[in-house]
C-alpha cells in the first residue's frame, strides 16, 4: 500500500492499493471518531459492485449508514442530485460530525464533496474512487460541483477530503472504454512534470490498456499521478496558479464535451483538448515536432484520440464560458517539452489565432 500525505487547508493521507474496500470502515472511523452517521452516495453502476462491501465495513465500526443512489453519467450532475442527498441527510438527523461518504468516478466524488461542503456549512466527507480518472484526479484536491446547462463545474466549492481510499482492485471491473478515458488523464501528468512517469508508460505502451491486469505497475503509476497531485495542491490548493497546469487539454476538451451534450466522456475530451493543443504549440514553432510525435504517440498507445471536428471559433467561444476564464484572459496550459508546462495568458483573438495555426 502506499501513503501520500496531502497537507492544504486539511492535512489527510490518500492510501493506494489492492483489498482497501474491506477495511473502509476502520479507515472512516480512524479519521472521523465522532461520526455516528453516514450518507454513501453512488451511482448505479458502482453501488452492485462495492455498496455491500463499504456498507457492512462501516457497520462493523459502528456507523449509522444512509445511502443515496444516482442514475450513473453526467446528467445526473446537478442541483437536483445535490438536493437529494441534503434531503436524506436532513431527514436522518445528520449533525456536523457526521459523513458523506463518495463511493465511485469523477461525477461522484464532486457531488458528493459538494453536497458535504454546503449541509450544515459543512461536514466531513471521505473520498473513495473506483474509476481510474477519479483515483489520479478528481478525487484528490478538494474541488467539487456540479454543472450548469452553460458548463461544466460552474457552481461548486473547494472541500477537502478527510481521507482518500483507493482500492486498485476496482480497476479490474472498469469497462474497457472507461479505464481508457482514465489513461488521459495518466499521460497528462506525465506532460506536464513527471518524465519519470512518462518513461514508465512508453516503455509499457506496447502492452495498451493490458496494463490494467499488472497490479504492481498499476499502484505505482496510481500512487506516482496522486503524489503529482499532491504536490500541485500543496503550492496552489485554490487554483491561483501553478494548479492550473493541472488543466492541459481541459480547456478545448470540456468544451467539446459540452458541445456533445456530456454524451463523449470525459477522459476522451481531454485526450483530444491535448492533441488539438500539441498541433497549436507545433505550429507556433514553440514545440518540436520530434518531441510532439513522441507526445501524440503515445495518447494513441492507450487507446485514446488527438483530434476532433471542433473549430477553432467554436473552442475559443466555448472556452470564454469557461469558470478557469479570469476577466477576458484566458489561462492556456502549454507543454513545449516533456515534463514542463506553462501557463500562458492568451485573450480571445490571441487564442483563435493560435488553435488555427494548428489546424492548418
Amino acid at each position: 500500500m502506499i501513503r501520500t500525505q496531502v497537507r492544504a487547508s486539511k492535512t489527510y493521507e490518500v492510501l493506494t492499493g489492492s483489498g482497501l474496500l474491506a477495511s473502509s470502515g476502520k479507515i472512516m472511523r480512524e479519521v472521523s471518531p465522532d461520526s455516528q452517521k453516514i450518507l454513501i452516495v453512488s451511482e448505479t453502476n458502482v453501488a452492485p459492485l462495492y455498496l455491500q462491501t463499504v456498507r457492512a465495513s462501516a457497520e462493523e465500526n459502528g456507523f449509522e449508514v444512509h445511502e443515496y443512489v444516482y442514475d450513473a453519467g453526467e446528467k445526473s450532475k446537478n442541483i437536483n442530485s445535490i438536493a437529494g442527498m441534503w434531503g436524506v441527510m436532513a431527514q436522518a438527523g445528520f449533525t456536523r460530525t457526521d459523513l458523506v461518504v463518495a463511493l465511485g468516478g469523477g461525477v461522484t466524488g464532486d457531488m458528493a464533496g459538494f453536497a458535504a461542503s454546503t449541509f450544515l456549512r459543512g461536514i466531513n466527507v471521505v473520498q473513495i474512487p473506483t474509476s481510474l480518472l477519479a483515483m489520479v484526479d478528481a478525487s484528490v484536491g478538494g474541488k467539487t460541483g456540479i454543472d450548469l446547462p452553460e458548463g461544466k463545474n460552474q457552481v461548486g466549492a473547494f472541500w477537502q477530503p478527510s481521507a482518500v481510499i483507493e482500492d486498485t482492485d476496482c480497476l479490474k471491473t472498469l469497462p474497457d472504454e472507461v479505464f481508457t478515458e482514465g489513461m488521459a488523464e495518466v499521460i497528462k501528468y506525465a506532460f506536464i512534470m513527471d518524465t519519470k512517469l512518462y518513461e514508465l508508460l512508453d516503455g509499457n505502451a506496447s502492452r495498451g490498456i493490458g496494463i490494467r491486469d499488472d497490479e504492481e505497475l498499476m499502484e505505482r503509476i496510481v500512487g506516482m499521478c496522486v503524489a503529482d497531485k499532491a504536490d500541485v495542491i500543496m503550492n496552489d490548493e485554490f487554483d491561483n496558479g501553478r494548479r492550473q497546469t493541472l488543466n492541459y487539454g481541459h480547456t478545448v476538451g470540456h468544451v467539446i464535451e459540452k458541445n456533445s451534450n456530456f454524451t463523449k466522456p470525459h477522459g476522451i475530451c481531454v485526450a483530444k483538448g491535448m492533441g488539438i493543443i500539441i498541433e497549436s504549440c507545433v505550429a507556433e514553432g514553440s514545440l518540436d515536432v520530434t518531441e510532439a510525435s513522441r507526445m501524440l504517440g503515445l495518447i494513441c498507445a492507450y487507446g485514446l484520440p488527438v483530434e476532433d471536428d471542433i473549430t477553432p471559433e467554436k473552442a475559443v467561444e466555448g472556452a470564454m464560458n469557461d469558470k478557469k476564464k479570469r476577466g477576458s484572459t484566458l489561462s492556456v496550459i502549454l507543454v513545449n517539452r516533456i515534463g514542463r508546462s506553462e501557463i500562458r495568458k492568451m485573450d480571445p483573438d490571441r487564442f483563435l489565432k493560435f488553435l488555427k495555426a494548428g489546424k492548418d
